[in-house]
């Protein structure tokens, strides 16, 4: 069972997101945020595996109560899948290096949020496919961008050819089949790229290609 935190000043939203999270056989709401402060101490009270996480919020911001969330020790397994209004957000990127494990638009389908929701508590990203590359390119490569985290400097040729599809929002089975590879090997490449780099998930990994050079805007 998925234990979910749901945070989001709008009350009628968060209703409508827990009618739709308690449907599934899965999965059960734990608690409800109106700011962010609230769901960072309902993450630590209520033991959640996940916040769905709205980013403007009041009294703190989505992106500070991930900042908390990820920095807390205690609070170590829990991940936070953000929503946005608009793909174009430019503070999904900093959500992203905050320590949100991927994003989703608000006007997602109910049965992908559902499957959104899966996939980042079984610890894999989750980077709403249309917007991803365009979105974190133009946020990563402008004038704002800080230098890179870590670099791909210590990958094999390899490792930095599965960091690049990974940072193109492919999963383990495209990557394996892009490069000609069993999933398995695909999934231990990519166990050992967030090793070598320090990355907490595939989302960070996103991160790290871009901000290091290694996929650049229009790359294909």
């Amino acid at each position: 069972m998925i234990r979910v935190l749901l945070a989001d000043d709008q009350t009628l939203v968060r209703a409508a997101f827990a009618m739709l999270v308690e449907s599934a056989p899965d999965m059960e709401v734990v608690g409800q945020a109106g700011t962010g402060r609230e769901a960072v101490e309902l993450a630590r009270s209520e033991r959640a595996d996940l916040v769905v996480m709205d980013i403007r919020m009041p009294d703190l911001d989505g992106i500070e109560a991930t900042r908390l969330i990820a920095a807390d020790e205690d609070l170590a397994g829990v991940k936070v899948l953000v929503l946005t209004t608009y793909d174009t957000d430019e503070h999904i990127v900093e959500a992203l290096r905050a320590g949100a494990s991927g994003f989703l638009v608000k006007d997602t389908r109910p049965a992908e949020l559902l499957d959104g929701i899966r996939t980042v508590a079984a610890g894999e990203a989750l980077l709403s496919p249309g917007p991803t590359s365009r979105l974190i390119a133009r946020f990563l490569r402008g004038p704002a961008a800080g230098p890179p985290v870590a670099g791909p400097d210590c990958l094999s040729e390899r490792e930095r050819e599965v960091l690049t599809l990974v940072a193109r929002g492919l999963n383990n089975t495209e990557t394996a089949e892009a490069l000609g590879l069993s999933p398995l090997t695909a999934k231990t490449h990519v166990s050992r790229i967030m090793g070598k780099l320090g990355a907490r998930d595939r989302a960070q990994l996103v991160i790290v290609a871009y901000e290091s050079g290694l996929v650049t805007p229009g790359s294909t």
